[in-house]
């Protein structure tokens, strides 16, 4: 199984370091700040021999170059979004497969937050780096793709196992909970959820990882599909991605 370290970062980042003991080999995904990241792989004693991007924004990938430099990694990311991942190495499309040490990865398009985001799985450890494009609780504003790629990206998602553990790259969870309970205030799941939130954030203490099978029962994005809330958003029996795209609005008006 592969080792993971998580890294706080900037106000509201994670980090993740995955190590394989087997082949020696360490990747971080994403770079959203260098000090962290060398301070962790000097912790741990492990040698950084990849980055794995999930997209081009600066707390994602504004690491890439000072971090190539100084342990000569190979950098993996988006081939369509190539210009924009500093320093890649290594293009990876919708569908494709490569290799970490005897661990195989899968590459999902999951554009909508930006055009050519990929997340990352790792099926025999069943674990999902979905940086912002599926939250916990939540999902990426959507600044370059349309509700339609959005809702497509993350169907991709949800077709995963319910025992995937889902890292992604923000600690957003409560004010996510509180949109959420706005939006579908009869799911018992999530009001379950939420006070578990609340109680650990006012203990200091992470949201994220969380588990697919969690996030499909009280994630109101993956959840279109929801009488409740498709009756609460007044589109009771309308098309999916309709129901999706009027979520997302409320949500970014919050």
């Amino acid at each position: 199984m592969l080792q993971v370290h998580q890294i706080p970062c900037l106000s509201d980042n994670y980090g993740y370091l995955i190590h394989d003991d087997d082949s020696g080999m360490t990747a971080t995904i994403d770079t959203p700040e260098v000090a962290p990241i060398n301070e962790a792989l000097k912790q741990k004693g492990w040698r950084l021999t990849h980055i794995l991007n999930t997209h081009h924004h600066f707390d994602h990938a504004g690491g890439n170059l000072e971090l190539k430099e100084q342990w000569d990694c190979t950098i993996i990311g988006s081939g369509p979004d190539a210009d924009r991942i500093p320093g890649i190495d290594t293009k990876v499309d919708d569908g494709d497969e490569f290799l970490f040490g005897d661990h195989s990865v899968k590459v999902f398009d999951v554009s909508g937050h930006t055009i050519g985001h990929i997340a990352f799985h790792f099926a025999d450890s069943d674990i999902l780096f979905s940086g912002d494009a599926l939250f916990s609780l939540g999902c990426g504003r959507l600044f370059e793709g349309t509700p339609a790629q959005m809702w497509q990206s993350l169907s991709k998602l949800i077709k995963l196992p319910d025992s995937t553990i889902v890292y992604c790259a923000h600690e957003y969870t409560q004010a996510n909970a509180a949109f959420a309970l706005s939006v579908e205030p009869e799911n018992e799941a999530l009001q379950a959820r939420s006070k578990e939130i609340d109680e650990l954030r006012a203990s200091g203490k992470p949201t994220v990882p969380s588990l697919l099978g969690l996030e499909k029962a009280t994630n109101p994005f993956l959840r279109p599909t929801s009488p409740d809330l498709q009756r609460n958003l007044g589109l009771q029996g309308a098309d999916l991605t309709e129901v999706f795209a009027e979520t997302r609005r409320r949500k970014d008006n919050f």
